[in-house]
């Protein structure tokens, strides 16, 4: 397969990432004049970053790349734009220290200390922890600071132009507002000389060319120049400023922001700039099916998932359905897990048009590559769950690997590192999550007959028995109607709760390879016990 395919097929692609690019083609039929197509993505440091926050840089990335495969290789550059020069509104509940953050309500993420005590700032701390996953994921972006645009002037021909215009963009705001809000609107937040709070005040345009405003500071009136980090915009003049001064092309959004896209792009006009194109994404719920919040900390960190899943499963969940609102919570890791392995073996055997609506095939070009293809995983990350949940939540490494000795070829870590990598996520899921929770039940009397008959079966059977003959062993048991299950599935059922605890559970012959025949038959036995 060569470029020139794999270009004809994106033309006619239904995934949504070349669904995306399709539209800045079309915005450049000519390419952009020699510059780079500019994508951005913003981050609010008010909070530790999440999944939320992430899931924006690798979406546009999916996008960026998608628009280099459909123009052959055209330039562009990724901005993470971070607003840190909000002012702090609340004191968000998941860090420490939280009345040093308290006693500073009202000034500059980038101007407050770090509750951390690690960095000069808490924008500096979250803006790190944030640079430090993406860089991790081998993203190729530009980082931009709202604190460094505004504080070395970079900001200042904007502002300038802001003021030019002040009139016409309060006549876009004004009538979005409610009244009591109208009355100390402004698009212009200046920064208090004497607190070192973004004042929400009303301003009075003094000299637009050299920065003046006028405004109320703490009861006296005052002419004060808004010039290099004196003064920040208002988020959707912010937010405008930035795709003119910038030059943005692309940008996506949650829904939450569908009204500021359509105000910022009227401001955008106003100073002479345009609305980019973009996506508007349903937002994450948690599993009460709530908005995930930063200021909350309802949602998942990075390094929680990363505890317990994969960086791939990580992409695969937040690729599939960005319109669809998604449940993001622990529960969803292990299946994002297996299904990332299950599309990635997909991915050799298919058409190149299928291929391009395979997650796999666009997450593997996040970071540059474009093999991975067919690879495929030895044992399910289900699978695993559930041998670990059998040995306790003080089970190691090196007994789970001495299992997978049973099941996979050459078990050895350094022959396979991502299976090693889910070993031990599924130590620690299994740890914080399932050991918690597992209670074997006592057996009813059929079921206990159907488990001494497995038993007898697996008394005659080898150890190394192939999976497949396993299962056929346990799927006879279940059918035979002398112990009285309805249907299969109740078989199942009574082998997961009598054997694992757990109300699910895996393929039953693919369990016994992994875990020992004669394993096995030991957990049958302490299922049997006191039985009479």
């Amino acid at each position: 397969m060569t470029d020139a395919d794999i270009q004809a097929a994106a033309q006619t692609s239904k995934a949504w990432p070349f669904e995306e690019a399709r539209k800045l083609i079309k915005r450049f039929p000519q390419g952009k004049q020699g510059a780079p197509v500019l994508f951005e993505t913003g981050y609010g440091p008010s909070g530790l970053p999440h999944i939320g926050t992430f899931q924006e840089v690798l979406r546009t990335t999916l996008v960026r790349r998608a628009y280099e495969v459909l123009t052959g290789g055209a330039p562009t550059r990724l901005v993470a734009f971070s607003d840190d020069m909000d002012g702090l509104r609340k004191v968000p509940d998941n860090v420490p220290n939280q009345g040093l953050l308290a006693a500073h309500l009202g000034r500059p993420l980038s101007r407050i200390p770090d509750p951390f005590n690690r960095y000069e700032s808490f924008a500096h701390h979250n803006n790190a922890m944030l640079r430090e996953f993406l860089d991790r994921f081998g993203f190729d972006y530009e980082f931009v600071s709202a604190s460094d645009r505004y504080n070395s002037g970079g900001f200042d021909e904007a502002l300038r132009n802001v003021l030019r215009h002040y009139d016409a963009i309060m006549a876009v705001m004004l009538p979005t507002l409610r009244e009591e809000r109208r009355k100390t609107y402004s698009p212009v937040l200046p920064v208090s000389p004497v607190t070192g709070e973004v004042l929400q005040v009303p301003i009075e345009v003094v000299d637009a060319e050299a920065g003046l405003v006028r405004f109320v500071d703490h009861a006296e009136t005052i002419e004060h120049c808004i010039f290099g980090g004196e003064a920040k915009l208002q988020w959707k003049v912010d937010w405008a400023i930035r795709w003119v001064d910038l030059g943005v092309d692309y940008e996506m959004c949650g829904k939450d922001l569908t009204d500021s896209v359509t105000q910022s792009g009227k401001i955008a006009q106003i100073l002479g700039g345009r609305r980019p194109e973009g996506l508007i994404y349903e937002l994450f719920l948690d599993e009460k099916g709530e908005k995930i919040s930063k200021s909350k900390g309802n949602g998942l960190t990075i390094e929680q998932w990363l505890t317990y899943g994969s960086e791939e499963s990580l992409g695969f969940y937040l690729f599939r359905e960005p319109k669809s609102a998604k449940q993001l919570h622990i529960g969803v890791i292990p299946r994002a897990v297996d299904e990332y392995w299950q599309f990635r073996e997909k991915l050799r055997e298919q058409p190149v048009e299928q291929q391009l609506g395979n997650p796999v095939w666009h997450l593997l070009r996040t970071g540059g590559r474009a093999d991975g293809a067919g690879e495929r995983l030895p044992v399910t990350y289900g699978l695993l769950l559930n041998l670990v949940g059998v040995l306790g939540a003080n089970a190691t490494r090196e007994q789970v690997w001495s299992y997978l000795g049973n099941y996979v070829d050459n078990a050895d870590p350094a022959a396979h590192p991502a299976l090693d990598v889910l070993v031990t996520c599924a130590l620690a899921y299994n740890r914080d999550f399932i050991a918690p929770t597992l209670k074997r039940r006592r057996p009813e009397a059929n079921e206990a007959a159907a488990l001494a008959a497995l038993d007898e079966e697996l008394a005659a059977t080898s150890e190394g028995a192939a999976a497949e003959d396993l299962q056929t062993i346990v799927y006879e048991i279940g059918k035979d109607p002398h112990f009285g299950f309805e249907q299969l599935r109740d078989w199942f059922k009574a082998l997961y709760e009598t054997l694992l605890g757990s109300s699910q559970g895996p393929r039953m012959g693919s369990f016994i390879a992994l875990y020992g025949v004669e394993n096995t038959r030991r957990l049958i036995a302490e299922a049997l016990e006191g039985v009479g």
